[in-house]
């Protein structure tokens, strides 16, 4: 049992925007893009104690998806260098457009889609279906009034954290922690922070393989959250993780294999697993 629309989970990896960055601070080309990036840095830390830099300066470089339809499980990227970003977006949102998804992410509505937004924007990308609120030429637009990818309570695009959280940012709970509480692999090695150099040493696949991850373990949540909520019944849902578990060992890659490694892995402590 899968929900009757197509279920479609989300995960974005980017890294600072050098070429904004020059432009914006008129920055002499002979700097390396490690010493634009780096300037930046220390400029973000003394602003604000920090140097995560402001979503419309973070250039996307991988978008991993699982896309869950009928009895279809697909799990793919959308990535950089083989992709510019422009392509890497709109293909995101072509996406959108052909399947008119049931949209899930940890903490897509606080990071990857306001990231996504700035950058289209950028980019000249058409999204009219995502940004559809009632007003479209769709058959069905005006169900989208009261049904959204846009607003943060409806749920065309569930952002997990988000709403386990109740809206509350002092209850978030990070991913990797909660899925390896749950019995999931969470992170392998690899977190965002680490993007960043990954990209400089020329390991974009790195990048993507971790992205990859880290949106099965998203799916992985969302099909104990669908338990909680009471849409599958827990055969239902355990099955569900079986049928994951099948899906990537068909693909024979080598960061699936120590995915399910990891997962084979995971103590086993009471109904958690």
């Amino acid at each position: 049992m899968i929900a009757h629309s197509p279920v479609l989970v989300f995960d974005i990896e980017t890294i600072p925007d050098v070429p904004g960055l020059r432009r914006l601070r008129g920055l002499d080309m002979t700097l390396s893009d490690a010493e634009v990036a780096e300037m930046a840095f220390c400029a973000r830390r003394a602003q604000v104690g920090h140097d995560f830099l402001p979503l419309h300066l973070q250039r996307v470089v991988s978008i991993s998806c699982v896309l869950r339809a009928r009895e279809a499980f697909k799990v793919w990227s959308l990535a950089a260098p083989g992709l510019t970003e422009a392509e890497i977006i709109q293909r995101f949102f072509d996406g959108v457009e052909k399947f008119t998804p049931q949209m899930v992410s940890w903490n897509g509505g606080g990071f990857d889609l306001p990231v996504l937004h700035y950058r289209a924007l950028m980019h000249g990308v058409s999204a009219p279906r995502y940004w559809d609120m009632g007003e479209g030429d769709y058959a069905d637009s005006r169900d989208f009034k009261w049904n959204n990818y846009i607003s943060r309570y409806h749920a065309r695009h569930l952002d997990l954290m988000d709403l386990l959280a109740l809206y509350q940012p002092r209850a978030n709970a990070p991913l990797d922690e909660l899925a390896k509480l749950m019995g999931f692999p969470g992170k392998l090695g690899m977190d965002g922070a680490k993007v960043w150099e990954t990209w400089l040493s020329d390991k974009a696949d790195e990048i993507r393989n971790y992205c990859e991850t880290d949106v099965v373990n998203t799916y992985l949540v969302f099909n104990r959250f669908r338990l909680l909520r009471g849409e599958l019944s827990k055969a239902e849902a355990q099955a569900e993780e079986t049928f994951v578990r099948a899906e990537l060992a068909h693909l024979e890659l080598p960061h699936w294999q120590e995915y399910l490694d990891a997962w084979g892995q995971a103590p086993e402590t009471g109904e958690n697993t």
